[in-house]
């Protein structure tokens, strides 16, 4: 099979990237090491190459109506707003989780997760209730996509565009040209638990924007980050991956997504579904552990009274503070923080604890 190459593809050449197939993508999974390109994102400032995830663009006079049927948040947001939000299945459970960008109220772009891409767009022009007044199109495939993460990106960014960064307030976007790039479109939005910014732009541009981006930012120390680091940075900001911590057989309320959900909005994909499992209550929940001794990995079982009960989705230990961390299914009853639970990690018991919120935040 050949893989899919970003345009920034010669950049990591370059740079020495070791390169690996993630979802048919030929990408960097890292640089200088998992460790160092981590500790650049918390301590400074680090470049991202996320030109594999979609973009999806809705378009006409009932653009925001065709959205709104297939997203469980309510999207009635102003213009040059961003909202996350799943996506659901008649079951409730989740087609993908998606960031949705509002131009205007009749033109709407939904950024997609990567290996979701072909399957989010179909499920959007399958379900689409308004196809005459509200068109999908994938232009995936003529956008690139950096993301810029930690206390170092405002000033890199700023330095490379005259849109004055401090009025694009967080899940807020802008139009602008950066590093000589006409057309990018400037989102305040990350996977890391850093403030920073995900810019997209014209796929003809990557050639000029990234070497700018690593000269801005030489002097706020950046290095440019794979996707072993963007694993940690975002299981440590306990940010779900779809495929590990949530699919088409998870539901947001168990997923602890409830926020993202608003059921007195108008009828939406999966409504029914969840409103009866938030009056029954759901039987299982995504929670945060720390795990003694050992590193918990997605598929270990977690046990109750000895007995399997759940199951680990995503796990590492935390390179910010050294505590072994994951996110599990566990049993409703054994959700609450301080539960105690085993997990059986390759045949050796470990004894876990569940938290309370993100297992890192940062201090500015």
């Amino acid at each position: 099979m050949t893989l899919r190459r970003t345009p920034f593809f010669e950049h990591h050449k370059q740079a020495g990237a070791r390169l690996i197939d993630f979802g048919g993508w030929e990408l960097p999974v890292q640089y200088a090491g998992i460790l160092a390109e981590h500790a650049a994102v918390r301590t400074a400032v680090g470049l991202f190459d996320v030109s594999h995830m979609g973009e999806v663009f809705v378009r006409g006079p009932k653009a925001l109506a065709a959205v709104q049927h297939l997203v469980s948040n309510d999207v009635e947001i102003a213009d040059g707003r961003a909202q996350y939000s799943p996506m659901c299945n008649e079951k409730g459970g989740i087609v993908d989780d998606l960031i949705v960008y509002r131009m205007a109220a009749d033109e709407l772009l939904i950024c997609v997760n990567a290996a979701n891409r072909a399957k989010d767009f179909a499920w959007m022009v399958a379900n689409n209730p308004f196809p005459d007044d509200a068109v999908f199109v994938d232009e995936g495939d003529d956008w690139a996509q950096i993301a810029l993460q930690g206390r170092g990106a405002p000033a890199t960014l700023q330095a490379l565009t005259a849109a004055d960064l401090r009025e694009i307030p967080y899940y807020g976007h802008a139009r602008a040209t950066v590093a000589g790039v006409d057309g990018c479109i400037i989102a305040r939005t990350g996977y890391t638990g850093e403030d920073g910014f995900e810019v997209f732009l014209p796929k003809d541009g990557a050639d000029q924007l990234w070497p700018a981006v690593l000269a801005a930012g030489a002097a706020h120390g950046i290095q440019p980050i794979g996707l072993g680091a963007r694993d940690t940075l975002r299981l440590e900001a306990r940010m779900c991956l779809y495929g590990n911590d949530i699919d088409d057989d998870t539901s947001p309320l168990e997923a602890q997504l409830g926020w993202a959900v608003k059921l007195n909005k108008a009828d939406f994909i999966g409504k029914a579904a969840l409103v009866a499992q938030r009056a029954a209550g759901v039987s299982r929940r995504l929670v945060g552990l720390h795990v003694a001794e050992r590193i918990a990995r997605h598929g270990n079982a977690v046990l109750v009274d000895g007995q399997a009960a759940g199951v680990v989705t995503s796990g590492t230990r935390s390179p910010s503070t050294g505590e072994n961390i994951a996110l599990a299914y566990a049993p409703a009853s054994h959700a609450a923080p301080g539960s105690r639970l085993t997990v059986d990690v390759r045949g050796k018991l470990a004894e876990a604890v569940v938290v309370k919120g993100t297992f890192y935040k940062r201090d500015y």
